[in-house]
């Protein structure tokens, strides 16, 4: 309870203030109890800020990986962004589910490193109606009538796995700049309150994604085990220096292009005739191409001009030597 002051404490401090000696307009010093936030020992932090960044920049670029497979799957019109990665215990993102909620279950491929919880991933049922509705031709228009417990029919779960089953796995491709992983799809809780996935005092990392169709909004909520990400970050830690994707895929891409068959095009010269004479032409007719026969011949790949060479014989058949590079390499 605060100190209650008596009739001359008040006196003596208005004197003060009227004298100048006390200065009115001077905030008062905060205690150390305001300046410093305490620290839970009970929940402690596991990850630092730097990480829960990497997290965002790794789930952004998902975000719109993803943004354009619902473009192309769905043919709509729909954006997909980041909202919130936040550190937290499982029992907040248990909370808010509810008995009529479908959450699918994910791991990763490499066993050493996934641990014993699984990746959850969870869409809030109106907007999986919209997307199904879509996918079987409708318009995605929400139902007002939709009650909040409803339960999804068998053909709507199936539905609704393979439609997961299409998105997980492209979270893979989000963490090549880091770390080689695959995503993979295991299976599909129906009314997750009754199985306990992930200890309530466990901590994870909650990734909420707002997606917007133009008559649909909603959230994606995937929530990362934090002894997966623990090791996950260990493992990205051991490497001094980061991977570019062009890098890690270089060499396949050059695999597959050695393989392909490309068109040369030997040009001699071009001119111009007028069509009474290309009409009048005979075998033996000779046109004049106003360029020596001694000039280079143009070697053209893809309708570009790539080289420069001259006419000549290979065993015996006609051959064109290349003399001169003319796209620089």
């Amino acid at each position: 309870m605060a100190e209650v002051l008596s009739q001359s404490q008040i006196d003596a401090l208005l004197n003060a203030a009227r004298s100048g000696e006390l200065d009115v307009d001077k905030p008062a010093e905060k205690s150390a109890e305001q300046k410093y936030r305490k620290y839970d020992f009970y929940s402690p932090r596991k990850f630092t800020k730097d990480r829960l960044k990497m997290l965002n920049s790794i789930f952004e670029s998902y975000a719109r990986v993803i943004n354009s497979r619902i473009n192309a799957l769905l043919h709509a019109t729909c954006e997909i962004e980041v909202d919130s990665v936040e550190e937290q215990r499982y029992y907040e993102f248990s909370n808010a589910l509810t008995e009529s909620d479908v959450v699918a279950l994910a791991k990763i491929d490499l066993e050493k490193l996934q641990g014993d919880d699984p990746i959850l991933v969870h869409l809030d049922t109106p907007v999986v109606l919209s997307m199904l509705d879509r996918l079987m031709g409708g318009e995605g228009d929400p139902d007002p009538t939709l009650v909040n417990d409803y339960n999804m029919t068998d053909l709507e779960l199936d539905m609704y796995e393979d439609l997961i089953k299409d998105l997980v796995p492209i979270m893979g491709s989000s963490w090549e700049n880091y770390i080689t992983i695959r995503f993979e799809y295991t299976r599909t809780e129906v009314n997750p309150t009754l199985v306990q996935l992930i200890g309530y005092d466990e901590t994870v990392v909650i990734v909420g994604l707002n997606i917007k169709f133009p008559n649909c909004t909603g959230r994606i909520s995937l929530c990362l085990p934090g002894e997966m990400l623990t090791n996950v970050f260990s493992e990205i830690s051991k490497n001094t220096t980061r991977r570019t994707t062009g890098e890690d895929k270089s060499e396949e891409i050059f695999d597959t292009l050695r393989e392909s068959e490309l068109e040369i095009v030997a040009e001699l010269a071009r001119t111009r005739i007028l069509l009474s004479d290309l009409y009048h032409l005979n075998v033996g007719d000779v046109v004049d191409i106003k360029r020596p026969k001694d000039s280079p011949v143009f070697l053209n790949i893809g309708g570009r001009r790539w080289f420069d060479g001259r006419m000549g014989t290979s065993n015996k058949q006609v051959a064109v030597k290349i003399g001169e590079t003319y796209i620089k390499m």
